[in-house]
């Protein structure tokens, strides 16, 4: 496993960030407990959550099943980064959502409960929130900082202004400000090479790209899924009209001799402005399965062939679309 650091911070984190959030809804207690262990045997030590995970308004369930295992102690959580998210609907009354300085306290309380921890080393916005100052989300964070209950700040699925503008408060609040940005990008997702990875360069935050395999869609075998998020209605015509690049695809992936799953991995591990990717296993095959792109180079003709089957939207804003 290789070690990178996150963002302009000295806090160092796996190339792959363990995603938790087949954990409770696909993925049982007991399995969800053996892949956290087989992923700190395989130098795994970031692991990402939030607490709407589970899918059960205001249970947290995703983040109780963390709890339980990083109790059982053994330096389960010295050796790992744990960072979670704050935003979406934790129950039925006005406050119970968003980035307000309100829920932003009662929320992170509630995750350190769950989670049965008494900091988080990341805690992320996991939407931005345009009802809410800035001055008002960053005061709450950084009286958790200096609480002692969170390490570092970072976003989610934030535009690249946002990225900016919250940053730009924070310097002016002599803040840290966001350290990394978890955007949705993968060869079939490319929309952020436009204006959120210049932003996050030009910041010093680390991307972490979610859903690295675009639900499935890049993990091979079109069409034949019977189980997982492959299965899914959504996936199944997506794959319908993109069955060209899809074949395409593969057929590439078979002339290297490797997995697709692995390739597109592999892909946004070859990414300079990518720092960890969030593999999101709901099986232990799956887990020990994307390992295998810590491995996989790829040439530049590679690189170049993937960029012809999955072309991105032609480089950074504006030269993409202007002169």
């Amino acid at each position: 496993m290789r070690y990178v650091k996150l963002g302009r911070t000295g806090l160092k984190v796996s190339t792959l960030c363990l995603g938790t959030m087949n954990f409770g809804p696909l993925t049982t207690e007991r399995d969800s407990f053996a892949i956290m262990d087989q992923a700190l045997q395989l130098g795994i030590n970031f692991f990402d959550s939030a607490n709407v995970y589970g899918w059960k308004t205001g249970e947290g369930v995703t983040e109780q099943i963390v709890g339980r295992w990083l109790a059982q102690g053994n330096g389960r959580r010295e050796r790992i980064v744990l960072a979670t998210k704050v935003f979406g609907r934790m129950g039925d009354g006005p406050n119970d959502r968003g980035l307000s300085a309100y829920h932003i306290k009662r929320a992170c309380e509630e995750s350190l409960r769950r989670l049965q921890t008494d900091h988080l080393d990341l805690y992320q916005m996991h939407h931005v929130e345009r009802e809410t100052p800035w001055d008002e989300i960053w005061q709450a964070m950084d009286q958790l900082v200096r609480e002692g209950k969170i390490l570092y700040v970072g976003s989610s699925n934030f535009a690249a202004w946002n990225i900016a503008q919250a940053n730009c408060v924070a310097a002016h609040r002599h803040s840290l400000g966001l350290v990394s940005e978890q955007s949705l990008y993968n060869l079939a997702a490319r929309t952020i090479e436009l204006e959120v990875i210049p932003a996050c360069e030009a910041l010093g935050l680390a991307l972490i790209p979610w859903s690295p395999l675009a639900g499935g869609l890049l993990a091979g075998g079109p069409g034949r899924a019977t189980e997982g998020r492959r299965a899914s209605e959504r996936i199944q015509k997506r794959t319908e009209r993109q069955r060209e690049q899809l074949d395409a695809y593969e057929s590439f992936c078979s002339k290297l001799g490797e997995r697709p799953a692995d390739v597109a991995l592999a892909w946004l591990l070859h990414q300079p402005a990518v720092t960890s990717p969030i593999i999101g296993p709901r099986t232990m095959e799956q887990l020990t399965g994307a390992v295998r792109a810590l491995e996989l180079k790829l040439s530049k003709s590679d690189l170049a062939k993937l960029d012809e089957i999955w072309p991105g939207p032609g480089g950074p804003a504006p030269e993409a679309y202007a002169w």
